[in-house]
């Protein structure tokens, strides 16, 4: 019982302690925590600082002297001044009455230097870094700035670089930051190679993507540097490929490049799955907006029954229904297309559905990126503007539109939500590029009035002050000849899609030695396009030539050709000099060529009518014509067959006819295997070619790849036959041969080289078919293309 009570005792002796000490213990929690919660300091001291003032630090924080403030307000005071990015540490803490802030500044940075960098300019990499003179410094801005040094070297070909930084302490909290730079060897592409294609052969495919193999004309062309993001572009490449020749099922399933560090090589492999190739099946119309008949529109698609399923044409069929029904009034109406495949007879059926659509409006076009093309540069390749209704299909013209520009690396176009419901923003981001160019190139012709080896320099700019202008000043000449031109154009003539420009010339020429020509002229023209594949060209044309006979020629009364044999009929007109030609012309260009510098399918023909007699002495009418069409004729072959054709005819009036030199000249052109000028009217007595007023020309050619030769060298073969005649003569000043239509043929072996430096062509031709007078030239070489 003692001990039960004595236990009892304690118990409640602890008992009654607990209710005594837990009230206390609250209570000075309590007032622990309204203390914290409601603090008040006399006043606020900083430290640590060394060039910021005090008193800027005291106004970057919300505590001040008198004024209550919680542990929230200290904790947005550190955020602050963490915020500015001026301190490395910020710790702040109350002692008695007296806030004390301690700092410590990030340092000062003096100069970003860059040492042994030859390949990237100490522009480029000081753009490419975070790190600025008058900036701070951090190790970890450092250490993120020579990751951007490496990225940018590997964007010129160069993985092998290495980085390593050197801090120079200068006092007064100052530091210079020196990048020491290996730029190491050029990181090449061993190999693209394809797997899992079978329809094209992996040389075709090479030739559609931008990534190359590396060969001996890398060092000029730098096409084969590897990047990630021209790798994603190229997969895309395919894609459209693919989707555009009937592979609807086509997909890329994946990419990789692999760099072999021992080689310094990067070897790319592109796994594709082809799929079966499809045709269009049924095509239709249908539209839920009562107002609207879907069949009255099948007449403005692209896509037919029965023809290879390309979903460009589909594309472009969308473009059409959405067009049409917009210029219908209904602005909001939106076209989708419903495919349906028949997988056992390869068919692809598409109905064009035609909805009224979400009504929303465009509140605003927020343009970046853009530091030196002008804004309206970009707006203006929109067909729509603030205030017009949102058209998903318009928008995606535009980027098109801005990608052709050649103006940027990147255009990306996105929305976000505007202030209203119904309001969206086009955002549209962009990378500029480099768009001028200064080139110098050397080239031989065996052809043409300026035949033989020849120089030329230029200087061109493509968007000109950033207003999208282009501009080129060249110069340049061989043994007989000096040409120099300066061009402008404006491709949007008082704010419409109107291409206005002039070109301003001086050309001299000497003709074996004989007789000299100086003609200077100028052009105003006016390009206006149609539709995506028409466009029609207006120009006025002025320019005076000057001839005259070199001085050891010596015509004489009684000998006309003088001592250099020259025809009477050339000596004419140089008497005519100078010569003044007043003309205007109007032409029309016909152009769905899938790709100009490597065509495989499509159509390019262009006509112009000049007329001549606007002021001046010449007085004619010249029509001329010209058509190319290229298809493929096997895929796996890589086989493209080429039919071109041609005419020309010029009429005279007036008094003094038609001169010599307004006539057509033979050109390799015209038909291979004779020389410049070697075919036509003659004159029996000196065996000059006077040229004709009508031709007519054709040529039927099939190109292939040259086996062994890797593609990248861009080297392709060809084998060609040609036939053109040249006839009628307004001269009647000589007899002449060879006036009537006569045919010639020929047929030959070419090879083409798509250089740096432009399209270069090497063609043998034999005749088959010529004249006594003719003049033969089975070799012909130049820089020339065939459209």
């Amino acid at each position: 019982m003692k001990a039960a009570s004595k236990f009892l005792s304690a118990a409640s002796a602890v008992t009654l302690s607990a209710a005594m000490v837990v009230p206390g213990a609250l209570a000075v929690q309590f007032v622990a925590t309204s203390a914290a919660e409601a603090a008040v300091v006399s006043r606020v001291e900083v430290s640590g600082n060394q060039r910021i003032d005090a008193e800027t630090i005291r106004n970057y924080i919300t505590i001040k002297p008198g004024k209550a403030f919680s542990s929230s307000d200290i904790d947005g005071a550190v955020k602050a001044l963490f915020g500015t990015g001026l301190f490395s540490d910020v710790q702040i803490n109350q002692v008695g009455s007296t806030l004390v802030v301690k700092v410590a500044e990030y340092q000062v940075v003096n100069q970003v230097l860059f040492q042994n960098n030859k390949k990237l300019k100490d522009n480029a990499l000081a753009a490419a870094v975070q790190l600025k003179p008058r900036g701070t410094f951090s190790q970890a801005t450092l250490d993120a700035d020579v990751e951007s040094v490496k990225a940018a070297y590997r964007r010129i070909g160069r993985d092998d670089v290495t980085v390593t930084t050197q801090v120079m302490q200068l006092g007064d909290n100052r530091v210079n930051v020196v990048f020491n730079i290996a730029e190491g060897d050029r990181t090449q592409i061993a190999a693209v190679n394809f797997v899992g294609n079978s329809a094209y052969s992996s040389r075709r495919l090479a030739d559609i993507i931008n990534t190359k193999r590396s060969s001996w004309l890398s060092f000029v062309l730098r096409d084969d540097v590897y990047d990630d993001d021209k790798l994603r572009a190229d997969q895309e490449l395919l894609r459209r490929f693919y989707y555009n020749h009937g592979y609807a099922d086509f997909q890329v399933v994946s990419a990789v490049g692999e760099l072999d560090s021992a080689t310094n090589k990067y070897t790319v492999t592109i796994t594709v799955q082809e799929g079966d190739r499809y045709t269009f099946g049924d095509v239709s119309v249908e539209s839920t907006i009562p107002e609207v008949d879907g069949k009255s529109l099948e007449s403005v698609i692209e896509t037919h029954k029965g023809d290879v399923y390309n979903a460009k044409n589909v594309e472009d069929s969308i473009i059409a229904l959405t067009e049409k029904v917009a210029g219908s009034g209904y602005a909001f109406a939106q076209v989708t297309p419903r495919g349906d495949r028949n997988f056992e007879n390869h068919t692809i059926s598409v109905v064009y559905t035609i909805d009224q659509g979400t009504k929303a409006y465009i509140e605003r076009i927020e343009i970046r990126g853009n530091d030196r093309t002008r804004d309206y540069v970009i707006r203006r390749e929109f067909d729509v503007s603030e205030g017009d209704a949102f058209n998903q299909v318009l928008i995606q013209r535009a980027k098109k539109r801005l990608e052709n520009l050649n103006y940027f690396e990147k255009v990306d176009i996105s929305t976000v939500p505007g202030s209203q419901p119904d309001q969206v923003v086009l955002v549209v981001d962009v990378v500029e590029k480099s768009t001028g160019e200064f080139s110098v190139g050397a080239g031989y012709s065996t052809g043409g009035d300026t035949a033989g080896p020849s120089v030329e320099g230029s200087v061109t700019e493509r968007n000109f002050l950033g207003r999208g202008q282009f501009i080129k000043v060249s110069a340049g000449g061989g043994k007989n000849s000096r040409d120099y031109s300066l061009s402008f154009t404006e491709p949007y003539f008082l704010g419409r899609r109107i291409a206005a420009g002039f070109d301003i010339y001086k050309s001299t020429r000497e003709y074996n030695n004989n007789y000299d020509s100086d003609t200077t002229g100028a052009t105003i023209r006016f390009g206006l396009p149609i539709t995506d594949s028409i466009t029609t060209q207006l120009a006025y044309n002025i320019s005076q030539e000057k001839y005259k006979v070199d001085d050891g020629c010596n015509p004489t009364d009684s000998d006309p050709s003088g001592t250099c044999n020259i025809s009477t009929a050339i000596l004419d007109g140089i008497e005519q000099s100078p010569w003044i030609k007043s003309s205007v012309s109007l032409g029309l260009v016909y152009n769905t060529i899938d790709d100009m510098k490597n065509p495989h399918e499509g159509i390019y023909a262009n006509t112009t009518v000049e007329v001549a007699g606007l002021g001046g002495d010449a007085k004619f009418v010249k029509i001329t014509g010209r058509g190319s069409v290229y298809q493929t004729l096997s895929e796996s072959l890589d086989l493209v067959g080429l039919i071109s054709g041609g005419a020309g005819h010029v009429e005279g009036y007036g008094s003094d006819g038609l001169r010599i030199f307004d006539q057509f000249q033979s050109t390799d052109r015209m038909i291979r295997g004779f020389a410049y000028g070697g075919i036509g009217p003659v004159d029996p007595l000196t065996g000059d070619h006077l040229g004709g007023t009508t031709y007519f020309n054709a040529s039927a050619e099939a190109q292939f790849p040259l086996p062994v030769v890797p593609e990248s060298f861009g080297l392709r073969g060809a084998v060609f036959a040609d036939a053109a005649t040249l006839y009628g003569s307004k001269v009647t000043s000589v007899a002449q041969e060879s006036t009537d239509m006569q045919l010639r043929a020929s047929v030959g072996i070419g090879l083409m080289w798509a250089s740096p430096f432009g399209p270069i062509r090497i063609d043998y031709a034999i005749p088959v078919k010529k004249e006594a007078r003719d003049d033969v030239q089975e070799f012909n070489f130049g820089i020339s293309t065939r459209f």
